[in-house]
């Protein structure tokens, strides 16, 4: 897949705050549950509110910026603290945005994660249990960030997704082998952090 180059806009992501998923310690994959259940904690409704009113202080967000959205519930609750906070009008919910698939891991303890990232690092392409590969996250991403390009131009842009989503696409921008997605700096929940090529 070719780097990304002479972006138009500017790309802020935030993964989702704590979920009631991460509480109970389990990968909530399928959207036919994540975009009904298991939404923030009270830690995560905090963690969101600071780490947002934090970039809002130092005037990284503001209300000009323009937001996209996982529609799973955990990232839609982020991204409303994030609309409230920031005084911006709407959201634009997107599934390209949305948890990586991580087929009959699905609702299993989150610490087969472990494995999963070690198929990843051998091989970008493995469908593992029948886990979305990270080539194909990173494909669904970039689908979403060319469509964004083609549609605004010098605009500050918010994605809010997921933890691997995010990691993958921060990776890519980073130019470095998807693969690889687990030797950048590790997105805490509700970490704010811009991309740059």
């Amino acid at each position: 897949m070719k780097s990304l180059k002479n972006l138009k806009n500017r790309y802020f992501i935030i993964r989702h705050g704590e979920s009631k998923a991460n509480v109970k310690g389990i990968l909530l994959s399928h959207p036919k549950d994540g975009t009904i259940s298991f939404g923030l904690s009270q830690k995560g409704n905090r963690q969101v509110k600071d780490s947002v009113l934090k970039n809002k202080k130092s005037k990284l967000l503001d209300s000009s910026i323009i937001i996209y959205s996982s529609d799973f519930l955990r990232a839609k609750e982020t991204a409303e603290i994030a609309k409230k906070l920031l005084g911006v009008k709407k959201i634009i919910f997107h599934k390209n945005l949305r948890e990586r698939y991580f087929g009959k891991l699905d609702k299993t303890p989150l610490n087969n994660l472990i494995k999963v990232w070690e198929y990843d690092e051998r091989n970008a392409n493995h469908k593992h249990e029948g886990v979305e590969s990270p080539n194909k996250v990173l494909k669904r991403t970039l689908v979403l960030i060319n469509k964004l390009e083609k549609k605004y131009k010098n605009k500050k842009i918010l994605l809010v997704s997921h933890g691997d989503v995010l990691q993958i696409l921060h990776t890519h921008f980073s130019k470095k082998p998807v693969s690889q997605h687990r030797q950048i700096p590790h997105l805490e929940t509700a970490e704010i952090r811009e991309l740059k090529i």
